[in-house]
């Protein structure tokens, strides 16, 4: 029998639609699970254990707590819906916590948000919810997906402040059609109004700021503790190579850093390149700071047909803003970038996204690594 589309465009009716929800305990993985159940869908809510939180930790504004397991639990009881908890601990060290610290001994300032959805939550969950046969795999993530004839393309979010697309880019093909995300056309009011409305218990749950793994935002501690050997101390240099002071250790500095180099100078010095072969930090004017050229690796495109000649935008921090830019493919796995206009702090470590305006919105072309 043939069915309309349903509100996740796929030609079945919700009743007999199985879907995955990725449930982390906040409000908007929550209300995701809400709308799905609401609207018909058999849903089945999957809740991550990814590392092993002390006290500390978990009383932090961080996801994946022990607290947001029970409050994914709670949630699920009061939609009355399947829940199950994976044990992904140790995928989680692997995948995420050791790239975190091996990234900045290299002298990058690293994305675990983006590891993390690359590996365990895209890759190991998707995997999970294809063996669960479920039809789609939702997230509470503020990004629009758009599918036609059985493709899905990613959009912007329509919350400028909420917009995680470029925590996204590494998205492949084939979870792209498989994800689907209900909020990316809501405000995130909206969210919190269909949870009160939905009677959910963390409908006035703060959202969670910091790295799950990096209690308070001190990633130095948490690198300290795992690799204790990472404190060497090492020169600081000015652009003439002249040893102008010391440091501690490299992961304590990341590219346009004013504060903490601790060198008394006539106009203040930012961190300009990070040389961990060399164990040194290179600083400067802040007008040094600004780059036009950015090469990029480990590309991730999310179309056979992009046209690198048209009009471009890209983003080199999340929170930074679109960038004109002019890209060309080395292949398929490398990119040169050209700004219109220099960017200060472009760091190696940090994701360039790709973005292309339509007649949709802005649409996620893909992105690469800045190395």
């Amino acid at each position: 029998m043939n069915y309309e589309l349903n509100s996740l465009g796929l030609k079945k009716k919700p009743s007999d639609t199985t879907v995955v929800v990725a449930m982390s305990g906040g409000v908007d993985s929550s209300t995701v699970a809400g709308i799905m159940k609401k609207e018909g869908y058999n849903v089945i809510g999957i809740t991550l254990k990814l590392y092993d939180d002390s006290k500390e930790v978990a009383v932090s504004k961080q996801c994946c707590s022990g607290q947001d397991i029970m409050d994914a639990k709670r949630v699920a009881d009061k939609l009355d819906i399947k829940h199950k908890i994976l044990y992904f601990q140790n995928k989680f060290k692997k995948g995420v916590i050791d790239n975190f610290i091996d990234s900045y001994l290299k002298g990058e300032t690293p994305i675990p948000c983006v590891q993390c959805n690359q590996t365990v939550k895209f890759k190991d969950l998707f995997d999970v919810s294809k063996d669960l046969k479920a039809d789609a795999m939702i997230t509470g993530h503020y990004v629009k997906s758009v599918t036609s004839n059985g493709v899905t393309n990613m959009y912007k979010a329509i919350d400028d402040n909420r917009d995680q697309s470029y925590f996204l880019f590494s998205t492949t093909r084939e979870q792209l059609n498989y994800l689907r995300f209900p909020l990316g056309g809501i405000l995130k009011d909206e969210t919190r109004k269909i949870a009160n409305e939905l009677g959910l218990n963390v409908a006035d749950k703060p959202d969670s700021q910091d790295i799950c793994f990096v209690p308070n935002g001190d990633y130095v501690s948490v690198i300290q503790k795992f690799r204790p050997d990472s404190y060497k101390k090492g020169n600081i240099k000015d652009l003439n190579g002249k040893i102008i002071g010391v440091h501690d250790g490299i992961i304590n500095f990341t590219i346009g850093q004013r504060k903490g180099i601790k060198i008394s100078n006539k106009e203040a010095l930012y961190v300009l390149k990070i040389d961990s072969k060399k164990n040194e930090i290179i600083v400067g004017p802040r007008e040094k700071l600004g780059q036009k050229k950015i090469f990029l690796n480990k590309l991730n495109l999310l179309s056979d047909e992009i046209d690198f000649n048209s009009d471009i935008f890209v983003k080199v921090r999340s929170t930074g803003k679109l960038l004109d830019a002019k890209i060309t493919l080395s292949n398929k796995n490398c990119a040169e970038v050209n700004l219109k206009s220099p960017e200060d702090g472009i760091s190696p470590g940090q994701a360039c996204v790709f973005y292309k305006k339509d007649e949709i919105g802005l649409k996620v072309l893909g992105g690469g690594w800045i190395i």
